[in-house]
Parts: structure tokens; sequence; C-alpha cells
């Protein structure tokens, strides 16, 4: 079986391409992390993840973990390759330095998790964790509370769990019931049960700093009392040390379709009414401090889609070069690459997965952006910052939902190119499918994202940022209307551009918009929008790369031929899901469940 090996000529191009197009390198706070030492970054994580993590990711699938006598034990080779990655600091990558941390900004570390998450999505979960719980901590932690877990948690001494859903409350967080005590000396006495919690409970680490939300007794009903506490299995001293039990314990692990590397745990909390947690942030203030997770969650998992893409095209081509059935017109026998709905299938999958990156790439240098220009101060600076932070939040739910959603279809793709051969577990091939389907689910399901993109952010800013999109898109493209190659492709993508445009005054934006029919058609809407990015970031590339000096003619070629093909084979599908959002809501009141 082939193992991971990262797509590193693709990853080089368009990190380059994102530094310069978001203007990384005229950025003070930056220079120090140039386009060299992001190379030397992802050359070191490409050895890592084809070397190291790769080789355990069928290891962890068969095995999976054992809940044994309240303890969780991780696959054959778990620990002594989570040693590696912690000595190694991978961990802290984009973490501060001020804690250990490597400090470096998000362009870089962008493409070195999607190696993680191809080589291994099941162990590097926890990675996920530690740096969006940093983020919670740094922005919402007092600095004594800072110092005494951070240097920890970044540099793999301890992991983070992060416990937010309950039996009874899952997307719905206003439900929860897990109680927080004050007592006299400020701390909180935590009582409730938490399930799915990745890495809850595990043998990679001594301690593990669970972030719980919970309420206070007179906190308000739903949401608006919901409260955050850092809750560790082991109780941490003023000066950082371990402490005692603090009455935490793990009850069981799920039995789940994928990632069965990964301990996906319930949790009890104060079973012996000894569970101390202390708050983080204000009281009744706990879903802000959330959303720097979810936020940073969104964009890993959309990631996530991306890798998973990677992989299952780099297994699909291998096999279908391996493979052959029929014969040519001199009657030798040949590859199935050589079928044409063979390459149908393998250019779907590398067009769709190279424009995901690309977008995802973009996403990650325009956050760099705006937090290296947030002390600015003139009128231009404060307005370009806060249009690009409008376009990171437009971006964010398209790109973790269609990539997720993509990732799905990709890996029915490559069990078809395999044939029967991808539907038994010796090709290994069965558990990209298995470990795709969560992605869609996780971290808001693709129903909660396109609410997100239709209602918060189009319908929120009165479509300001969507049209400040589709006007790039439009400005980019138009000039490939004038170059026969490009001319349909062109003319496509401009026609699709339009009628987003006319149906953001005719339907999406109406005051009076029935809200049933709204919600009716968000998911076509979002898929829509994530068929028009991927040609636009198709053609981007196309049009940055034609203006380079060095980009090979076969490169070209290749470029060329995807954006053609995905303009031809995949544009049609936004085209369609259009005219689901112009016919919204028929039916839909109608039928009686």
């Amino acid at each position: 079986m082939m193992t991971y090996q990262a797509p590193y000529k693709d990853m080089q191009k368009l990190v380059a391409q994102a530094y310069y197009q978001q203007g990384l390198d005229a950025m003070d706070s930056l220079q120090d992390f140039d386009l060299e030492l992001a190379n030397a970054v992802m050359d070191e994580a490409a050895k890592f993840a084809s070397g190291v993590l790769a080789p355990l990711n069928s290891v962890g699938d068969v095995q999976g973990c054992r809940f044994q006598d309240g303890k969780v034990i991780t696959p054959d080779g778990w620990q002594e390759a989570y040693q590696q990655f912690a000595e190694s600091g991978w961990i802290g990558l984009a973490l501060p330095e001020a804690f250990g941390g490597q400090g470096l900004p998000k362009y870089i570390a962008q493409p070195v998790n999607e190696m993680w998450l191809s080589a291994n999505l099941a162990f590097v979960m926890f990675q996920a964790l530690a740096q969006g719980g940093s983020e919670i901590l740094m922005n919402f932690a007092s600095d004594a509370t800072q110092n005494r877990y951070l240097p920890n948690i970044v540099s793999g001494e301890w992991t983070v769990a992060m416990a937010l859903t309950e039996p009874n409350a899952g997307s719905d967080l206003g439900a929860l019931n897990t109680k927080a005590i004050p007592q006299s000396d400020g701390t909180y006495k935590i009582k409730g049960q938490k399930i799915y919690i990745t890495y809850g409970e595990h043998d990679l680490t001594d301690n593990i700093v669970h972030l719980v939300l919970a309420r206070t007794p007179d906190a308000p009903a739903g949401s608006r009392g919901i409260s955050l506490f850092i809750v560790p299995k082991y109780r941490v001293t003023d000066n950082g040390a371990l402490g005692e039990f603090n009455d935490i314990r793990c009850t069981g692990i799920e039995h789940k379709m994928g990632l069965h590397g990964s301990p996906t745990c319930s949790i009890s909390y104060g079973d012996q009414d000894n569970c101390i947690g202390e708050l983080v942030g204000e009281l009744n203030q706990g879903l802000m401090a959330m959303f720097v997770l979810m936020n940073e969650a969104r964009l890993s998992c959309g990631l996530q889609g991306v890798a998973l893409g990677e992989l299952g095209y780099q297994r699909a081509l291998a096999y279908a070069h391996e493979r052959t059935q029929g014969t040519n017109k001199q009657g030798e026998k040949i590859a199935i690459v050589e079928h044409a709905d063979v390459k149908r299938m393998l250019l779907d999958m590398r067009s769709e997965t190279f424009a995901l990156r690309a977008l995802g790439y973009q996403i990650a240098a325009q956050i760099d952006a705006t937090e290296a220009t947030h002390d600015q101060t003139t009128l231009d600076e404060t307005e370009s910052n806060q249009s690009k932070k409008a376009r990171v939040a437009l971006l964010t739910p398209i790109f973790k939902a269609f990539a997720t959603e993509r990732a799905n279809v990709m890996a029915g793709k490559v069990v078809q190119v395999f044939g029967g051969m991808g539907f038994v577990e010796e090709t290994g091939v069965a558990q990209i499918m298995r470990d795709a389907r969560i992605t869609t689910i996780y971290e808001g399901t693709t129903g909660i994202q396109a609410r997100d993109l239709l209602i918060r952010k189009v319908r929120g800013d009165q479509g300001k940022a969507l049209t400040e999109l589709l006007a790039n898109i439009t400005q980019l493209v138009r000039p490939f209307e004038s170059d026969d190659a490009f001319e349909v492709a062109a003319k496509e993508t401009l026609q699709a551009v339009d009628t987003v445009t006319s149906l953001l005054t005719s339907h999406l934006l109406k005051l009076d918009a029935d809200s049933v029919s709204l919600h009716g058609v968000s998911v076509p809407f979002l898929e829509a929008m994530g068929i028009l990015c991927c040609t636009w970031q198709l053609f981007d590339v196309l049009a940055y790369q034609q203006a380079q000096e060095n980009t090979d003619a076969s490169y070209m070629q290749n470029l060329t031929a995807m954006t053609k093909f995905y303009a031809a084979y995949r544009l049609p599908s936004a085209v369609a899901a259009l005219k689901v959002v112009e016919n919204a809501g028929l039916g839909l009141s109608e039928y009686e469940f």
C-alpha cells in the first residue's frame, strides 16, 4: 500500500502566490517569515508526514483505541510518534514564542497542517485542539492562567480537550446542563456529563486540559448563561506543576465509523464532588470565547477535506497506473488510467482538490494580513482591514462545508477507481471514505455552515462582502473572454456571477423573504458558491502563473486543462444549484412529515 507524499510543488507555488497577493512581503511584522523560511519548514514537515505519520495511518484504523479500566490506550506507535511530534516543535508551530512556540504565520502553518491531515488525520486531531485552545487562553484568560498552562500546552507536555456537547445538547449549546458552583476561593466546582470529547482521555501525556462549557446557578437561560472553565485532569499549582487528581473520569469511548485512532470520549466531571475549574473570561461569556475556537476549527476542518481529497487522489492515481484492464487498438493491455471515464474521475479529484487548497491558502494569508495590520490607524488601512476580515468571514463557511462535502464525494470516486478492490479493506481506501464522513458533521454541519453563510454573512451585511467578491471574480475572469482557449469557460463563469448578483436582489436580500424558503435553499446556495469559488481560484492561479517567468510548460499545460475541465464539468452544477435557489421553498412548507 502506497503512503502519502506531500504535493510539494503545488504547495510551494500556491503559498508563494498567497504570500505576494495578500501583501505579506510588505509587512514589517512578517519580514522574518519569508518564503525561504516557508519552504524550509514545508520541506521538513513533508519528511515527517511521509516518514513518521503516514505509516501509522492504517495502524490506527485497524487497531483503534482501547478502553480499559477507565483508561484509553492509543494504537501501537502513537506514543512514540507523539513524542517525536512534540519534541520537533510542531505543536507550537503557529503559537507565540513567548510560550515556547515558533510564532509562524498561518500562511506557513496551513500547508504544514494539510500534510499532517493527509498523512494521519486521526493522530493529529490533538494538534488543532492545542492551537484552538491556546488561542482561547491567549484572548480570554488572565496572565497568571496563561503562564501556568500555555508553556506546557505549546510544548506538548499537556494536551487540550474541548468539552462542549452533552447527551441532551448537540449543536444547541444553550440546552447544556453542566453545573459550575462558585467556591469561596474564586474557583468553581464542576459537575456534569460531556460526550464526543476528542482526545478527552489518552496515554500520550500526563495531563489533559479540558475547556468546559457550564452554567453557574444564577446564570440566564439559554446560550446567554454559558461560561467557560479551564478544568485540568490533574490540578495545576501556582508554579505550573502537577497537583492532585481533579475528579475527571472517562466513562467510555465511541465505536465510530472512522477515525478509529482518535479517541472520542464520554467524560464525567465531579462524580466525587471534587472537580475544580477556573473561570476563563467573564461569566456568561463562554460562547464568545468558543467562537475563537470555532473559527479556527472550521478552517482546520475545511483543510481536512482538502487533505483527504489529496490522499484519495494519490491512491487512485497510483492504482490507475498499475491496474490493467482492456486493450488498445494494437491489442496491447492498457492501464485503466487510459480509460476516459477513469481520467474524468481523476481529473475531477485533482482539479477540485487543487482549487480548494488554493482557496484555503488564500484565507490563511488573508488572516495573517489582518493580524499584521491591525494596529494601523489610517482610514484607508482600517477600511481595507475590515474588508479583509469580512472576506475571511464570508469564505470560512464556504470552505468548511464545501471542502468536506466534496471530500466525501471524492472518497467515493477513489473507491470507484479501485473497483471491487476498493470495497475490501486490503487496499485501505475504504478508510478514506469512513474518515471523511464525520468532516461534514463536526464543527458545525453543512446545514449550519449554509445558514451562517446566507443569514449571518450575506444578509447580515446586506450582501456587501459577497458583492465585493463577485466584483473581484468578474475583474479577474473578464480578460479570459478574449482568449480562444478559455472563452467558453470565462463566459460561463461570468454568467454564474451575474445569476448570483441577480438573486441577491430578487430573493436573498428581500426584507420580507420567507425564512423557511431561505433556510431550505441555503445548502444549494453554499454549493453554488463553493463551485464558483473553486472556478475563481483556478482562473486566479492560471493568471498568476502566466505572469511568472519560471513556470514550466508542462505545469501550465496541466493547469490550463484543469481550469477548462472544471468549468466544463463542475460549473454547470453551480448553475443548477442557483436555479434551486431561484425556486426557493416550492413544496417545502406543503409536505407533512
